[in-house]
């Protein structure tokens, strides 16, 4: 699986997540240790290559740097080797403390579609912003935006954390501007409110798998192999997905609305509905009679549950790049390990946000490979950061316009941003 595609489907939960990556450590802001000196060199290539950057203020608290390392363009044959570069590199610094203004992550009509990071960011009415989440894209026509890991938007988690180690994911506070980097984990559950009848809920918002043999069976009970239960909010799509299993569309007070023993239907604002296969479509009609109550919790890496409210953001990435200071990536060989663009998030010492952006796969510009990504964020000043979506993904927008340079020469539609928008949060 090569993540830095997004060509990938969603990774299934393993069971509570018991497994927690080594690489990465606890949610929070303790001080750095290991910041980069003020105006350091990108630790990139051979040593006094040239270097140039040019910064300019946005607005109050929000700057936008461009750093280019080396100067003469790459052999095409080169690009995965060469020592000399060029690398160029976009940085905007978001500094809390002085801004007017808020960060959040944002999608385009519904979850499941895809959008331009530059028509996400305008549409957001946003200054500035980049790509996020890594998505679905090619493995799924029909709903190629969907999230491969977590995704809160306004407050709602609409897609959970796939329980995979090498996931990061980023948390923002659109409040206070404050952010949280680490790996979350997340259990949810469906009860009958009178029967007590309880069922595991296995993921949100996206398409369960019907079982091998199942799909042509005249009725989905008859199915005894193992399938998915799934929560579809009216976020997701103009329709859920279709096919074979059951479905019950619940009202806001959790109580049921219909019950269909095949998928597919429009939710209303207010609704949801879940969706089961295999052998749980038997288990979600014993449990989806009168009212159901369905209850989730993300959790930190301590196991504190998460308290999400409007102003709550979040996005996945895949590794941890620094974790308190520290280098965080581990070892690897393939070619998400190799030199491509990249898209990075994270957070200095002193509070400031930092996205960045790095081209590559270009002579004008060659990648980084996951440890090159590392060192750059550790000369950037910042304390925690991650990887997010990078190669064919990877774009900046600024004031309405691409300042990087796509690997594929044109834009590519992803399915989320985080961006900044210049005026302060007023949802509750």
């Amino acid at each position: 699986m090569i993540f830095y595609t997004s060509s990938v489907p969603k990774l299934r939960r393993f069971g509570a997540v018991a497994a927690v990556a080594a690489v990465v450590t606890g949610l929070g802001f303790a001080p750095v240790a290991h910041a980069a000196p003020s105006g350091a060199t990108l630790p990139l290539g051979d040593a006094g290559l040239a270097e140039s950057r040019s910064s300019q203020t946005l607005t109050r608290g929000v700057t936008l740097t461009r750093i280019v390392r080396g100067t003469d363009p790459a052999p095409a044959d080169q690009i995965n080797t060469t020592t000399r570069g060029p690398w160029v590199v976009n940085v905007l610094t978001i500094d809390p403390t002085a801004t007017r203004g808020h960060l959040a992550a944002t999608y385009g009509p519904d979850l499941a579609k895809v959008e331009k990071t530059t028509d996400l960011v305008r549409s957001a009415g946003a200054l500035a912003g980049v790509n996020a989440s890594f998505f679905t894209f090619t493995a799924s026509a029909q709903y190629p935006g969907d999230p491969v890991g977590l995704g809160v938007f306004g407050g709602k988690l609409l897609s959970e954390p796939t329980g995979d180690p090498a996931e990061a994911n980023l948390v923002v506070d659109a409040r206070s501007n404050k952010v949280l980097v680490g790996q979350l984990r997340w259990t949810g559950t469906v009860q009958n409110t009178r029967t007590k009848v309880t069922l595991p809920l296995d993921f949100i918002n996206h398409p369960p798998v019907v079982p091998a043999g199942c799909d042509g069976l005249a009725q989905p009970t008859q199915c005894t192999l193992p399938g998915d239960v799934v929560r579809f909010t009216p976020e997701f799509a103009e329709a859920t997905p279709s096919g074979a299993g059951v479905e019950v569309v619940l009202d806001a007070r959790g109580c049921v609305v219909r019950t269909s023993t095949t998928r597919g239907t429009t939710l209303s604002q207010g609704q949801t509905s879940l969706q089961a296969t295999g052998r749980d479509s038997v288990a979600m009609l014993a449990v989806a009679k009168g009212c159901v109550k369905q209850t989730d919790a993300l959790l930190d890496e301590t196991g504190k549950k998460l308290r999400l409210h409007a102003g709550s953001f979040g996005v996945n990435g895949r590794y941890r790049l620094l974790a308190g200071g520290r280098i965080a990536v581990p070892a690897g060989s393939d070619s998400f390990f190799a030199r491509n663009p990249r898209t990075i998030a994270g957070t200095t010492a002193d509070g400031k946000i930092v996205l960045a952006t790095i081209d590559g796969r270009m002579t004008t510009s060659v990648g980084t490979t996951m440890d090159e990504t590392a060192a750059v964020a550790a000369a950037l000043g910042l304390f925690d950061a991650i990887n997010l979506d990078g190669g064919g993904s990877t774009a900046m927008s600024v004031e309405g316009s691409l300042v990087n340079q796509p690997s594929g020469g044109a834009e590519r539609a992803v399915g989320d941003a985080l961006v900044f928008v210049d005026s302060r949060f007023t949802g509750r």
